[in-house]
């Protein structure tokens, strides 16, 4: 039992990991609170952020040489683009379906 709790915090120290703010972290920070960046993906996100300025969606990562679709899911909800909620929580979702409206009761 000892055993499985010793290797369960091991494997499971990424989880409890703090997001951080990509648009002020530097290469270092970046590399240890994501998954699938090491650091010279970190470096990465720092250049393309100081030629074309801050992050403002979870999209604008994956003009970074190195990240694709799949590392930004793995890290949505670790990144955050200001003071706000991680980035997961930022997504748009799809606007809902406009109500019918109701026709007028036709009088027996």
């Amino acid at each position: 039992m000892k055993k499985l709790f010793v290797l369960f915090m091991l494997c499971s120290f990424a989880v409890f990991a703090e997001p951080i703010n990509i648009n002020q972290a530097d290469a270092e920070t970046i590399s240890k609170a994501l998954t699938g960046i090491g650091p010279k993906k970190a470096e990465a996100v720092v250049q393309y952020r100081k030629e074309h300025g801050d992050f403002k969606t979870l999209k604008d990562l994956e003009n970074v040489s190195g990240i694709g679709e799949k590392t930004v899911q793995q890290n949505e909800k670790n990144i955050l683009f200001g003071d706000s909620a991680p980035a997961a929580a930022e997504k748009i979702d799809k606007p809902e379906k406009p109500e019918k409206p109701q026709e007028p009761k036709k009088p027996k």
